[in-house]
């Protein structure tokens, strides 16, 4: 019975409507090959008038399949949950739509060192498979979570510090060479990088090297700023402004690794009276939104957020169905604005 009192349409309803089989009715709700496009078309009619509607539950014990994805965001250690990088919500609500546009639902855990790790899903009949996004630098909990991969299970994951072929990623190598060249088309000859530099985290080294490699063509040779290695990231962009004004004061463009680096690094500009453009063109690495609100915006490489979520649950529903996905690096674009428009 359905909530209204009603009885819920079945298929044996179906089956007595058309006069076949409910057998027949199964296959061809299933998308089963067995049955012709014609007799799909009637079925799929005749379900439709009587206000036919699948039942998940029956239909998942049949399958042994929950159509759920799990997905864990790890955060710093040094952060809680209300300051995870908006990047990864961004991305989170990426994966969620493309979930739902697949059939899924999406089962979000946050994690980090200070509680139990937990991502065993799939033996809780909680979900059929993992995607694992979040920080870089929760180095323990990456450990756990490849670790499930390694047994066996169906995990994807986002920017993992490890060479695994189940890790999506941004062609992170591109992107940093598009911002040294946006940086060198703007005439800027002095050109700083915030970030760290290598060995590093996977993406931090390609983003460094296609940058390093687009100003050694030119016949440039990057500055790189110091900071502490604690603090926000926005503190570590103030910090390396701080640096390159103390050291290299001739400094007219810079390439900041991450959105929150360029923050930082433009909110200290503006305090030591450092005009941006026009004495210090900047440019990050993201695409958060928070750029546009920056004043003046800032120019990101931007990553195709939409493209990765899709990314993900594509590459997770393929380890689920024990296939190989294609692979290939999420797109990055030059969103050009005011902090390095001259």
């Amino acid at each position: 019975m359905s909530r209204s009192g009603q009885r819920r349409v079945t298929a044996y309803d179906i089956a007595y409507k058309l006069g076949i089989a409910q057998s027949t009715v199964s296959r061809a709700l299933n998308g089963s090959k067995n049955v012709s496009p014609a007799m799909r078309q009637r079925v799929l009619l005749a379900a439709k008038e009587l206000n036919y509607s699948v039942n998940q539950t029956a239909a998942r014990l049949r399958t042994k399949s929950t159509r759920t994805l799990a997905l864990v965001v790890l955060h710093r250690p040094d952060e809680g949950p209300t300051e995870i990088n908006p990047f990864y919500f961004s991305l989170l609500g990426c994966v969620g739509a493309s979930a739902a546009a697949r059939g899924y639902d999406l089962l979000v855990s946050f994690q980090d060192v200070g509680g139990p790790m937990f991502g065993y899903y799939e033996d809780s009949r909680q979900a059929d498979g993992l995607i694992v996004i979040g920080s870089s630098q929760n180095e323990d909990a990456w450990r756990y979570f490849k670790g499930i991969a390694d047994d066996g299970y169906a995990v994807v994951f986002f920017g993992s510090p490890y060479a695994t072929e189940t890790a999506i990623r941004a062609d992170n190598r591109t992107g940093g060479a598009m911002a040294a060249q946006h940086l060198i088309d703007q005439g800027c000859r002095k050109i700083a990088y915030i970030g760290p530099l290598p060995p590093a985290q996977q993406q931090f080294e390609a983003r460094y090297a296609g940058f390093a490699e687009a100003l050694s063509n030119q016949g440039l040779i990057p500055v790189s700023a110091r900071f502490p290695a604690d603090g926000s990231k926005e503190e570590q962009g103030a910090a390396a402004i701080d640096d390159l004004l103390a050291n290299h004061p001739d400094v007219d463009g810079i390439f900041a690794v991450t959105d929150l680096f360029a923050i930082g690094a433009l909110q200290r500009l503006q305090a030591r009276g450092i005009d941006v453009p026009g004495q210090m063109a900047l440019v990050g690495f993201d695409g958060i939104r928070a750029g546009l609100y920056a004043y003046p915006t800032l120019t990101t490489i931007e990553q195709d957020l939409g493209r990765a979520g899709e990314m993900l649950v594509d590459h997770v529903i393929a380890a689920i169905d024990d296939r190989t996905p294609s692979s290939a690096f999420v797109p990055v674009n030059l969103q050009i604005r005011g902090s390095s428009r001259r």
